[in-house]
């Protein structure tokens, strides 16, 4: 698969899992750069509700990927796998070892084993979808998606849309539909990633940090930093940034249609259904080494595994 030089560490896992701790250890240890994994941390303007790197540490190593973007913007997956191949072979020729993290497996998966070219994101084409779907609903959009593209249909739930936004999106911006685009010729990143995840052995310990981060988030001023963007007036409740898992919630509740109490519920129960379906990806994964939040040797066991 590789055809560059130079050693790259990815660190993957659920929401809450330590992955953020453990990439910031390893840059305190080599000389590294760090490339945000994450489809939220790109957002401007959002860094509670994302758990954004602190001033502190991203002081410990430069970070990449971060605050890159407007929440009205769009970050498609093959942004992030042309951004991150470019960023790759720039931190090497400094000398330094990239690591990627993040729990955004989606990004990793086109990353390692390959992404199709696809058209470029339209904002008239996605924002015209959106103002259709809240017109006639999204089971009419997928019925539409069926006709011209049954495949993807298939794939897609009625219940996604974001996916099926951006299905529409190719079909209606090329005349052709996304399974014939995903069709194509795959691009890969050629670089060899030595791939690694962490996770708490027990799912009871990752839930109850994940409900503990939430409470830390809303004590940390959560609320408000949604209320800054509610109150902006350009964004709306289906645009992905705002999809992003506490963000949707915490907008349910400023629009009056969730009590403070089943905002927070919420948010914590749809922080663990992201950790279940990263966890679920995570564990048929090929070539992976697997951590412990707790251990006191992973980095050891990074460092034996990789070539620096």
């Amino acid at each position: 698969m590789s055809n560059q030089t130079g050693p790259v560490v990815s660190i993957m896992g659920p929401t809450a899992s330590g992955k953020t701790g453990l990439a910031l250890e390893l840059a305190s240890q080599v000389p590294a750069e760090i490339i945000s994994v994450d489809s939220a941390l790109v957002y401007k303007h959002m860094n509670i509700g994302t758990a954004k790197p602190t001033a502190e540490e991203m002081a410990v190593a430069p970070h990449w990927l971060v605050d890159i973007i407007e929440p009205t913007e769009a970050y498609s997956v093959a942004d992030f796998v042309a951004d991150t191949t470019r960023l790759i072979g720039e931190i090497h020729g400094r000398g330094k070892l990239p690591i990627l993290v993040g729990g955004t497996i989606m990004y990793f998966n086109a990353l390692i084993n390959g992404i199709s070219p696809l058209p470029k994101s339209d904002s008239e084409i996605r924002e015209a979808i959106l103002r259709e779907a809240n017109e006639r609903g999204w089971q009419a959009m997928h019925a539409d998606l069926e006709r011209v593209d049954p495949v993807s249909a298939g794939r897609i739930h009625p219940n996604d849309p974001q996916r099926l936004t951006r299905a529409l999106e190719v079909y209606r911006s090329s005349g052709k539909s996304l399974t014939h685009w995903q069709e194509k010729a795959i691009y890969r990143c050629p670089y060899k990633i030595d791939q690694f995840a962490i996770a708490p052995h027990e799912r009871a310990v990752l839930h109850s940090r994940i409900a503990e981060r939430f409470d830390l988030m809303l004590a940390q001023g959560l609320v408000e930093e949604v209320k800054a963007l509610y109150e902006r007036g350009d964004l709306h409740e289906d645009m992905p940034a705002i999809r992003a898992v506490g963000y949707r919630q915490v907008w349910q509740y400023l629009k009056g249609e969730l009590s403070y109490a089943d905002m927070r519920d919420k948010g914590i129960i749809a922080t663990r259904q992201l950790a279940k379906r990263q966890l679920t990806w995570l564990r048929g994964w090929p070539d992976l080494t697997w951590l412990d939040t707790f251990a006191k040797d992973n980095l050891t066991k990074i460092t034996a595994k990789v070539t620096l």
